[in-house]
């Protein structure tokens, strides 16, 4: 069956904006459009930024590595980077793809005419061929869903199409992700996308105005494609600490900041910040070493671990945590109501680890800041039935491009899929990046390779649905929680402020919507 997808409207902000050093009070409750997810004032603003505005927005560090495929967080990636499409209230609409036509054997993209990147290179079907090349070829869990695409073909300068070896109907909604940023083909041909990031997006990196490691440079790009912006510059540092967060956006260095809930009292007294929380980051662990002579090879050693685990007592430490049975919310394709999960039940957890005959559970799981103290309560949890976890502590850029790459037994991190068919392809296939023992049951794979021939058929959402209670039955993954990202903005300083159109993303605001408060 084939799909025509055309839709005439002008693409939906999703990306990031500068603020004003200079500016009265606002309110970032403005009415939001809902044809393109951006607020009344944005999508009235025409006259582009305000001269000298310069917004400086806090996630806590910095990424290690700007290139496609890469690890980052959206706050970072979504300033310099633009995606192919957008999600607005959850349908994918046109980005640098204007237009679409999907088969079960392929997809093409027609893309935006007079795009440039930063450096001046042509936004064209070779550069959509190379990023996408390169996010398939760098390990890491983006990889994982663009293994379907068997080969790129450019069949013009504006036409593309993806040749995909299964039906994929999620891949238009992959494309709108943190996992598939369009960067310069001349950096990443030349390496140097790592360290200096090279994209579409209205602002282009500024390496001589930046400190490296402190902060990082965002200037108006002069050729930008659409619509106007209300900041000049960005300007991204990495204040670590939320106490020394706090005091700067209170004071007006910064003027937008991710926090947490134990800030919220400082915040509040200060009387010129207001914050707001939304879901955005999807946690659970996840058993690496489940490969021959592996720790958790063994299903009832998965099983015990999971059974060990309380997210009860997570919640009660971080009250933005919510606990849930699955990965999938009722809402979403991939939930099923017949999955109960593994609550907490230390006897039940002793007696499968015992029979199991109590194999040696031993090695090292890897934390960071924002997750050390859950990862140190799980670690805890498990030495109840004699597992023996120790927690290795590193800086986020070193945790994001390591939790998941295998040189540790077990991990616990974001899976911030948005479809069964990327959470799969991303953790638990044969081949999946997130799987590096490269094992897969019998069971699930017949169950995944049923779901994923039945496309966009009305079958599908039963077989995807088969397909999560399989890995919840394997217990590959288990202790499911949901928590809010947490930001808060100086009013002050910046209006605009709401919770991002694009979902499940981290330390992210609409950034487009942004205005210098007084402008």
């Amino acid at each position: 069956m084939t799909k025509k997808t055309r839709i005439a409207q002008s693409i939906a902000s999703v990306m990031m904006l500068t603020l004003a050093v200079s500016a009265c009070s606002g309110s970032g409750d403005e009415p939001e459009d809902s044809s393109t997810g951006t607020t009344a004032s944005a999508a009235a603003a025409g006259d582009g930024p305000v001269a000298g505005s310069v917004l400086t927005v806090n996630w806590g560090g910095l990424p290690e590595n700007w290139a496609p495929g890469a690890e980052m967080e959206a706050g970072n990636m979504r300033v310099p980077y633009e995606n192919l499409t957008t999600l607005v209230d959850g349908e994918v609409q046109p980005m640098l793809a204007a237009d679409w036509e999907q088969t079960d054997e392929a997809l093409t993209l027609t893309l935006t005419e007079g795009v440039t990147f930063h450096d001046g290179t042509p936004f064209d079907a070779e550069a959509v061929k190379v990023n996408l090349e390169t996010i398939k070829n760098t390990p890491g869990p983006y990889a994982g869903p663009f293994q379907v695409v068997e080969s790129i073909d450019v069949v013009d300068d504006l036409t593309v199409r993806l040749n995909l070896s299964e039906p994929t109907p999620s891949l238009l909604t992959t494309l709108s992700t943190r996992a598939a940023p369009m960067a310069s083909p001349a950096a990443i041909e030349d390496g140097s996308i790592a360290q200096v990031p090279v994209g579409t997006g209205p602002w282009a990196y500024d390496e001589a105005g930046s400190v490296p490691g402190t902060r990082m440079v965002f200037k108006a790009y002069p050729d930008y494609w659409g619509d106007p912006v209300g900041f000049e510059s960005v300007q991204i540092v990495a204040i670590g600490e939320d106490t020394a967060a706090s005091a700067a956006v209170a004071s007006g260095e910064i003027d937008i900041t991710d926090t947490e809930t134990n800030q919220f009292s400082t915040l509040d007294s200060a009387g010129n910040v207001e914050h707001l929380g939304y879901p955005a980051i999807r946690n659970n662990p996840i058993f690496f070493d489940r490969g021959p002579g592996g720790m958790f090879e063994d299903v009832e050693v998965r099983q015990a671990a999971c059974y060990a685990l309380d997210t009860d007592t997570l919640a009660m430490l971080e009250p933005d945590w919510a606990v849930r049975t699955q990965h999938f919310a009722q809402s979403e394709q991939g939930y099923n109501p017949q999955i109960e999960g593994y609550s907490f039940d230390l006897e039940k957890a002793q007696e499968l680890y015992d029979g199991a005959g109590n194999p040696p559970v031993e090695g090292d799981i890897m934390a960071t800041v924002f997750n050390e103290r859950q990862i140190q309560v799980y670690a805890e949890q498990l030495g109840e039935i004699g597992m023996d976890i120790t927690v290795q502590s590193a800086p986020p850029p070193q945790y994001f491009s390591e939790w998941n790459s295998g040189r540790y037994p077990l991990g616990v991190g974001g899976n911030d899929e948005l479809t069964p068919y990327d959470w799969y392809k991303s953790w638990f296939a044969a081949d999946a990046p997130g799987n590096p023992a490269g094992v897969e049951s019998d069971e699930l794979k017949a169950a995944a390779d049923a779901a994923i021939a039945a496309g966009s058929s009305d079958e599908a959402d039963d077989l995807w649905a088969e397909v999560t209670r399989i890995i919840s039955e394997e217990a590959l993954t288990c202790a499911h929680v949901a928590g809010e990202e947490l930001i808060a903005w100086n009013t002050d300083t910046v209006t605009g402020v709401a919770a991002p159109s694009q979902p499940w993303e981290t330390n992210l605001v609409n950034y487009r919507d942004l205005r210098p408060a007084g402008s």
